[in-house]
C-alpha cells in the first residue's frame, strides 16, 4: 500500500494536466511524441463515485420523508387542540409556543431529507455522464492508439512520409478532442461534488436542535432555543442562535460550574420572552462569563423583542431581499436594504467618508456573532439609550480603535493584510471561537475552489471577509449568508445584498459596492 498520493488524485491538478496535454498533441513534433501524450492521458484517474450507491444513500434519505410526515400529522393534531397555558422545561417554556416549534422542526427534518435525497440523485446522474464522457474519451484515445501503432526505431523516426504525416496529424486531432473529453468530464464532475457538498452542509447546518449536545438542558428548552428568530423577520432566515451558536453553547454549558450552571438556568427562566433567552445563549457562545451575562440580562430583561432586534440584531435580513431588481447606474445591486440603528447606518466614518472598511467590516460581524458588543455600541454603558447620533459617535469611535489596532493608514483609511488578519481574530474569532487565515484568490479556478469552505462557515455563522478590487483600488466587505447558489454580502458602506457564485467567481462582486470593485482578491476563512 502506497501512503503518498500522486498529483493527478487532484482534480485541479488533472484539469491543469488534461488542458496541456491537449495542446501538446496538436503540436505534438512525432508519431511516438504523440503515442507518449496519448499515454499520458490515459494514466490519469476516471471521475471518482460510484452512482449506484448514491442513488441506493438517496432512496434511503427519500425514504425517512414518510414517518417524518406522519410525526407532523401527530404534532398537529395537538397543536389544533388548543393547549392550556402551562409551563415546560426547566427555563418555563409555553407548551404551545412548545408543540408549534416542534412542528416546525419536523416540517425542516423532512424538508433536510427530501433536500438530502434530491441533492444525491442529481450527483449520481452527474457521476454517471461524466464517467461516460470520460469513458468516449478514453476510447477514442485507444482507438487512435491502435491506429498509430507502435513506436517507430530511431531511424524509422527521421524521416516521415506524407501518409505517415497524416496518420499522425489525423491521430493528433481525434486524440485531442477525447482529451478535451475527459478534461470536461473531471470538470463536470467536480463543479457537480462542489454543489453537492455546499447543499448538504447546509442541510446539516439546518439540523439546528441537535446542535446543542449539553444536558444541562431539557429537550424542549433546547428545541425553543433553536428555533427562536428575531421579531417582525422570516425566522428561516433570521434565527437568533446560529448552529455554530448552539454548537458552542452547548459546550460551555457543560463545563459551568454547578453555581454558574444554575445562575444560568435562573436567567433563562427569568426571561419575559424566547428572545431574550436566545440572546442570553447567544452571549455565552460568544465567550463571556456568567456574570458578564448577568449584567447583560439586567440592562434588556423587560424590554419587548423589536426593542431587542434593534439593539441586538444590527442585519435582519428581509424575505424578499433575493430579488432580482436589475443593478442601478454604479452597477451594484438596486436590491439593498440598509443596515441601520434608529436611521443611523453601521457604515464606515458614520456617513461613508473615511476608508476604514476593513475596521467598519469588521465591527459590524463582531456585532452580529456577540449582542453584548452589539448593545454596548446601540445603547451605550447602560443599554438603554435609543440616540442615533450617540450610537453614531460609538460605532466610528470603535471603528478607529480597530482600525488602529491593525495598523492601519493615516487619515483613516487602508489596512495591510497582517493587520485585517489580526483584528479578524481578535474581534470575531474571539466570540467564534476560529482563528482567520487569508487566502489569496488569483483566478477563477481559486474562487471556485474555496466557495465550498466560504459557505460552510457562513452556514455556521461564522462571517468570512472578503477583499475586492478594481479600478477604485481595493475595498473590503464580509460575506455573512447563504442560500442555495447566492451569498449574503454586507458592504461597509452600509448595506446587504445577495449576490450569485457566478459573480463572486467570475468578477462580478461589483453588484455588492460597484462596477469599478469586481474582483474577490483574497477572504479570510475561519479554521
Amino acid at each position: 500500500m502506497s501512503f503518498f498520493s500522486s498529483p493527478l488524485d487532484s482534480p485541479s491538478f488533472r484539469l491543469s494536466w488534461l488542458a496541456g496535454l491537449s495542446k501538446k498533441m496538436l503540436g505534438a513534433g512525432s508519431k511516438n511524441e504523440l503515442i507518449d501524450l496519448i499515454g499520458d492521458a490515459l494514466s490519469v484517474p476516471e471521475p471518482s463515485g460510484d452512482q449506484g450507491v448514491l442513488e441506493g444513500l438517496a432512496r434511503l434519505y427519500s425514504g425517512q420523508v414518510g414517518p417524518v410526515d406522519s410525526v407532523f400529522d401527530q404534532v398537529d393534531r395537538v397543536g389544533r387542540k388548543g393547549l392550556p397555558e402551562v409551563w415546560v422545561g426547566d427555563t418555563s417554556v409555553l407548551a404551545s409556543e412548545a408543540v408549534n416549534a416542534a412542528g416546525r422542526a419536523v416540517t425542516q427534518m423532512s424538508e433536510a431529507f427530501h433536500g438530502c435525497s434530491t441533492v444525491l440523485l442529481t450527483l449520481a446522474d452527474a457521476i454517471g455522464a461524466a464517467q461516460r464522457k470520460d469513458a468516449q474519451g478514453r476510447g477514442q484515445l485507444l482507438e487512435q492508439k491502435k491506429t498509430l501503432g507502435g513506436k517507430d526505431g530511431f531511424f524509422d523516426d527521421l524521416h516521415e512520409n506524407d501518409e505517415e504525416e497524416w496518420d499522425r496529424k489525423n491521430a493528433a486531432h481525434f486524440g485531442s478532442y477525447a482529451v478535451d473529453l475527459m478534461h470536461a468530464a473531471v470538470s463536470d464532475a467536480q463543479e457537480a461534488t462542489r454543489v453537492a457538498a455546499r447543499d448538504l452542509n447546509k442541510w446539516a447546518a439546518e439540523a439546528r436542535a441537535g446542535k446543542m449536545e449539553t444536558s444541562e438542558l431539557s429537550a424542549v428548552d433546547k428545541l425553543m432555543l433553536a428555533d427562536t428568530g428575531v421579531a417582525g423577520a422570516d425566522t428561516e432566515l433570521n434565527e437568533i442562535l446560529t448552529p455554530g451558536d448552539l454548537a458552542r453553547a452547548s459546550t460551555r454549558m457543560d463545563l459551568l460550574s454547578l453555581d454558574d450552571e444554575m445562575a444560568m438556568e435562573r436567567m433563562l427562566a427569568k426571561s419575559d420572552n424566547p428572545q431574550e433567552r436566545a440572546y442570553l445563549m447567544k452571549a455565552l457562545a460568544a465567550g463571556h462569563s456568567v456574570a458578564e451575562i448577568g449584567k447583560f440580562q439586567e440592562k434588556i430583561h423587560g424590554k419587548d423583542p423589536d426593542w431587542l432586534r434593534r439593539h441586538l440584531t444590527p442585519v435582519v435580513t428581509a424575505s424578499d431581499s433575493m430579488n432580482d431588481e436589475g443593478l442601478g447606474s454604479d452597477g451594484s445591486n438596486n436590491n439593498k436594504d440598509f443596515v441601520t440603528f434608529d436611521g443611523q447606518r453601521w457604515i464606515q466614518g458614520g456617513d461613508g467618508s473615511e476608508g476604514t472598511c476593513v475596521a467598519s467590516s469588521t465591527v459590524t460581524s463582531r456585532a452580529m456573532v456577540d449582542p453584548m458588543y452589539a448593545l454596548d455600541l446601540t445603547g451605550g454603558p447602560d443599554g438603554q439609550q435609543d440616540d442615533p447620533e450617540a450610537f453614531k459617535q460609538r460605532l466610528v469611535a470603535e471603528q478607529h480603535r480597530l482600525h488602529t489596532e491593525g495598523d492601519g493608514g493615516e487619515n483613516w483609511g487602508g489596512m495591510g493584510p497582517e493587520g485585517q488578519e489580526r483584528i479578524d481574530d481578535d474581534a470575531i474569532g474571539s466570540a467564534t471561537g476560529s482563528d482567520y487565515q487569508r487566502q489569496d484568490l488569483n483566478s477563477a479556478a481559486d474562487r471556485r475552489g474555496v466557495l465550498t469552505e466560504v459557505e460552510k462557515s457562513v452556514a455556521q455563522g461564522r462571517p468570512v471577509p472578503v477583499d475586492v478590487s478594481g479600478e477604485k483600488g481595493a475595498h473590503a466587505m464580509t460575506i455573512i449568508a447563504q442560500e442555495g447558489d447566492m451569498l449574503q454580502v454586507y458592504n461597509p458602506w452600509g448595506s446587504t445584498t445577495w449576490v450569485s457564485e457566478d459573480d463572486f467567481i467570475n468578477g462580478h462582486m461589483g453588484k455588492a459596492s460597484d462596477s469599478d470593485l469586481p474582483n474577490a482578491y483574497s477572504v479570510y476563512l475561519p479554521r
